[in-house]
């Protein structure tokens, strides 16, 4: 039997690459997947690419309470309940000195990761079953800062506090709450980061990266998704609360 096995599973940004290893481990060990995305021709594409009785798709803006409470409406119309709450969906905004960022980027960066995720938590919980796990995707940079990283760095922190205050909330449920902290994954995500953080420091981001990485390279989304299958699954049954760095050795 799966680690999975008949579980509901919600993953926001989940036409995206991590979003879509998840779904598709999630799938392999016995999960019913509700992905969530923006955009309806990228959720087309990710479940052809899953081609699953067990997967199906919503499109939502995360930063809208109406289209959360729809996503949430949608796993519960169609399976019942939910038992793992994925909040992964995220957009990078730019890599500019704090002078030079936009209003309007911060406050879209702001919106996606922290309103994004506390709406989810706000909605989801109330139709989760007890014992169920929330995740959210936050970054290595959740736990430190770099120059020009104001806007993506500063809602990559705020997520951090948020779970840790779902956590209390949610403990007597026995709900887990934790956020996972990626660090550079081999992804147009961070391909477009880097292409603006290689721009701020005049040097290739992605080789300078690599050499700063303990282990020497860029994680796969694969190896991001079994991450989060341990905090979906009943192997983190005493976790909850924590910051769980994948990324190589870089924040060590």
């Amino acid at each position: 039997m799966g680690k999975l096995e008949g579980k509901v599973c919600v993953i926001t940004g989940g036409a995206g690459s991590i979003g879509l290893a998840s779904a598709e481990l999630f799938l392999r060990e016995g999960a019913k997947v509700l992905l969530v995305d923006l955009r309806e021709a990228d959720l087309a594409r990710a479940l052809a690419a899953l081609d699953s009785p067990n997967a199906a798709s919503f499109a939502a803006d995360v930063t809208l309470g109406e289209e959360v409470r729809g996503y949430i409406e949608a796993a519960l119309t169609r399976w019942g309940k939910i038992d793992v709450l994925f909040s992964n969906a995220g957009n990078s905004g730019v890599f500019k000195p704090v002078t030079e960022v936009p209003e309007e980027v911060f406050d879209s960066v702001i919106a996606v990761h922290v309103r994004g995720a506390f709406l989810a938590c706000k909605y989801g919980l109330p139709a989760m079953n007890d014992g169920g796990s929330v995740i959210i995707t936050s970054s290595i940079v959740g736990v430190k800062g770099e120059a020009g990283g104001s806007a993506y760095i500063t809602a990559k922190h705020a997520q951090v506090g948020l779970m840790r205050c779902v956590a209390k909330e949610a403990a007597p449920r026995r709900i887990r709450v934790n956020t996972i902290h990626p660090g550079p994954v081999a992804n147009d995500f961070q391909r477009d980061v880097e292409a603006g953080l290689s721009d701020l420091i005049g040097t290739d981001a992605t080789r300078l990266l690599d050499s700063l990485i303990p282990l020497g390279r860029h994680a796969s989304p694969g190896e991001i998704a079994r991450s989060a299958l341990y905090l979906a699954s009943d192997d983190s049954s005493f976790t909850t609360g924590s910051t769980l760095m994948v990324d190589g050795g870089l924040s060590g």
